[in-house]
Formats: C-alpha cells, structure tokens, sequence
C-alpha cells in the first residue's frame, strides 16, 4: 500500500506539469460548435496517428476544451501532447490525463527501436569510416618514411640526438595532419577541439609528474649540441672526478680513478661547475718543501728547487717551472713548488712524486737543513729521553734511487693511464649503449 501512495505522489509533479505546460493563450471565442470541437479532435488525433507512442492516448473536445487519456511510454510524450493540441485552432484549454505507461514491453520498445537505428546508420557509416582510416594510415605511413630518411635530418643537426628529435618531431606532424584530414572525411573535426583539449591536460598532469625525466631531457638536448667534453676526457663534475665514458639522453656516466661508475643526472651536469682537465695538453703539478727557517738563503733554495724541476726530462719549458716562498710554518719555511707537463705523454701523480723527490735530494745535497718537526713529551714522574734518530746510511739509500725518472713516469702511463684509457674505450663499444658525444663535433 505505501509503494502504491509512493507511485502515485511522485507521479502528480508529472500531471500537473503536463497540465499546466503548453495550454493555449488568446482570446476565446464567445460561439460554440460541436462541429468545431469534432474538427479539433479529429485534427489531434491525425497528428498522433503520425506519431509514435501515442497508440493509448484517446482525445475528446467540448466546448474547446481538450481531454486527453491513456498513456504514452515517458512522461516526456505527455508532455509534448500540450504543445500539438496547443497548436491547433479553436482550443480553449487542455486537461492532459495522460500518465506515463507502467507496461515493460511498451517501456522497453522505444529503446530497442533506437537501438536498431543507431545499429543501421553504423552499417551505413563503415564505408566512410573505412575511407578516412585508409587517408589516416596513408598519410601516418609517409610520415614514418619521411622520419626515418636520413636526409636531410642528419645534415640540419649537429648530432645524431637532435637529428632523432627532428625525425619524432615530423612523425608527430604527419600523425595530427592525418588525425584532422581523417576527421573531416567523417565530418567530425568537431571532435578534433575536445580530443586535444583532453591531450593538453593529461600531458600537462604528466609533465608536473615526471618534471625531473623532462628537465634531463632538455639538459641532455642542450649538452649534446654544446658538447663541453669529449669521450675519455678527464673531468670534474659536481665534486666527481673521473673519464668521461659517455653522455645518454639522461645522464653522463663517468669512470672514476677508481674504476667506479659514476651516473650523473644530466640536469645536474648542465647547472654544475664542469672542469675539463684534458681540453689543454699542458697541465701544472704542485707541491710544497719546508726547510729550516735558521740560516738559509731563500733566494738560492728558490733557484735550486726550479733548476732542478726544469732539468727534469718530462718538464716543459714553457710554461717554466717556478718557485715561491709561501708562508711561515711551525719551525719551517713553506715554500710552493710548481712545474708543467704535457698531460698526453706524462703521467700527473708520477711526474709530480719524482719532481718531489728530486728536489729533496737537491736541498739535503745542498746543505739546507730540513725543519726538526720531532715532538718531546715530558712526563714528571719519568726520566727525558731522546728521540730516536734514523741511521745515516739508511736515510741516504733511502733519498738513493738507481731507477731514472722517466722510466718511473713511463711506467705510470702504461700501468695507469693506458689500463683506466682500455676499460672507457670498452664501455663504448657497446653497440647497445647509446651515446650522444661526438670526437668530431663542436665544442664550447
């Protein structure tokens, strides 16, 4: 009993809408005739008939007034029945009684027949829509040969990255020309507005999401075209030391001295302080000598200590090695020592180790005293006793080296050098390993 008061409360909002929407307006007529109100009922019910869903409604008219019962399938046929009656002359009012079917197969035949239209006009569609898919895949077809041509893309890049961005760039062209031509065809460009529109905000959301890949990216397009290093070079790079081994579209790898991988992200290359040791061929070693503050002439120390560096073989002339007093230290005289060599021939750490140890020997051979830096502690309770002392001849074969210096340098190059130089050149030739440096492009 409560469904049934349910049913019929939220069915009176319908029925007094379709009662009160559509009636006739105007002036009514002070004449009535039954052969008028027959004409009125007889035009209504000709335009139903020609009308689908109102088989059930009846019309009856006296006095211009229109009745009308049955049912129809929704409540939106009810409500059209005011507007038609409405329409025709000599209506004075309209008591629409008509009230939505309860029926499921008259609920339910409105919707199969749109269901068996939308059916036929897909039929009737395909043909056109096989068209504009053929124009599609035609025109995504010579965009793919377009791209994949490597001419003239390699000659308007600077390197084969760039040229591999031109060629995506073309292929995402001819895909959005053939996305619009194949839309007219159907006549849908319509739909082209919403389709990029949607594109716009997913890949804007993409974009916040994968903001750090993005920023690599166009760091890597910037450092493939600037190229600051070469493979194999000898860089720093934010605190990092090692050789380059190559550059990828996200990060540089390096290897360091000692023998590690180092993967650098290359928006971090790109803002970092970059500092290329092998760009020059020249490169300067340093190193510092204390002697005795007592009694020493600084200015032949100062002469010793860069004949001695200029006389070895591995040490160029230009620019000459040179020496200066830099400080006062504990007891001492710290003086700096710096020399220059060509970093393609000579190993750094050995050549400056030898330069070391042949300028000690030329200021213990000279007579300078070297700083006492031995440290007594006395304790009260126990005797002082003195500092033990290095034997002579231990010393002296110990500042002694038979071994020439250039072969110690030459040793360095072959066992360090070449051994870091063979593990890099194996890195990159790793076919499947990509790479974005290039020994004959440009560089900054």
């Amino acid at each position: 009993m409560r469904l049934i008061l349910l049913l019929l409360c939220l069915a009176l909002p319908f029925h007094a809408l379709a009662q009160s929407k559509g009636q006739p307006s105007g002036t009514i007529e002070i004449e009535d005739s039954a052969e008028t109100d027959a004409a009125i009922a007889t035009r209504i019910r000709e335009i139903m008939a020609q009308l689908n869903g109102y088989s059930d409604v009846t019309v009856t008219v006296s006095s211009g007034i229109v009745t009308l019962r049955g049912e129809t399938a929704d409540t939106e046929h009810a409500i059209r029945l005011n507007e038609l009656a409405g329409r025709v002359a000599g209506v004075v009012a309209i008591e629409n009684d008509v009230v939505e079917t309860m029926d499921l197969t008259e609920r339910l035949n409105p919707a199969v027949t749109r269901f068996q239209k939308r059916i036929t006009q897909t039929i009737a569609f395909l043909p056109l829509l096989a068209v504009a898919l053929a124009v599609f895949l035609l025109i995504l077809f010579l965009g793919v040969l377009i791209a994949r041509a490597r001419q003239p893309w390699d000659r308007l890049a600077p390197n084969a990255f760039i040229a591999n961005i031109f060629r995506q760039l073309v292929f995402i062209f001819f895909a959005i020309g053939g996305m619009v031509i194949a839309l007219d065809v159907v006549n849908a460009t319509a739909l082209l507005s919403t389709i990029l529109g949607a594109a716009g905000i997913i890949g804007l959301a993409i974009g916040f999401a994968v903001r750090d890949t993005v920023e690599n990216f166009i760091a890597s397009i910037m450092l493939s075209i600037r190229q600051p290093f070469a493979p194999n070079d000898s860089v720093e790079i934010n605190g990092d030391e090692g050789k380059v081994i190559r550059l990828t579209s996200r990060a540089t790898i390096l290897l360091s001295f000692d023998g590690n991988h180092i993967r650098i992200p290359n928006s971090t290359v790109f803002k970092s302080r970059i500092v290329n040791y092998s760009r020059n061929a020249e490169r300067r070693f340093m190193f510092e000598v204390g002697v005795d503050a007592a009694d020493t002439d600084l200015a032949n120390l100062r002469h010793l200590a860069e004949d001695t560096v200029a006389g070895l073989q591995f040490t160029l002339p230009e620019p000459a090695p040179s020496a200066w007093i830099d400080r006062i230290g504990d007891g001492a005289i710290i003086m700096q020592v710096t020399g220059w060599i060509d970093q393609r021939e000579t190993s750094l750490n050995l050549a400056k180790g030898e330069a070391i140890r042949q300028v000690m020997s030329a200021i213990d051979a000279a007579g300078f005293e070297m700083p006492n830096t031995t440290y007594r502690i006395e304790m009260a309770s126990q005797p002082i006793t003195s500092a033990p002392t290095l034997d002579a001849s231990k010393s002296d074969a110990a500042r002694t080296s038979t071994t020439p210096p250039e072969a110690l340098v030459e040793e360095s190059v072959a066992s360090q050098e070449e051994a870091l130089d063979k593990i890099v050149m194996e890195e990159r030739n790793d076919p499947e390993a990509p790479d974005l440096l290039d020994q004959a492009a440009p560089r900054e």
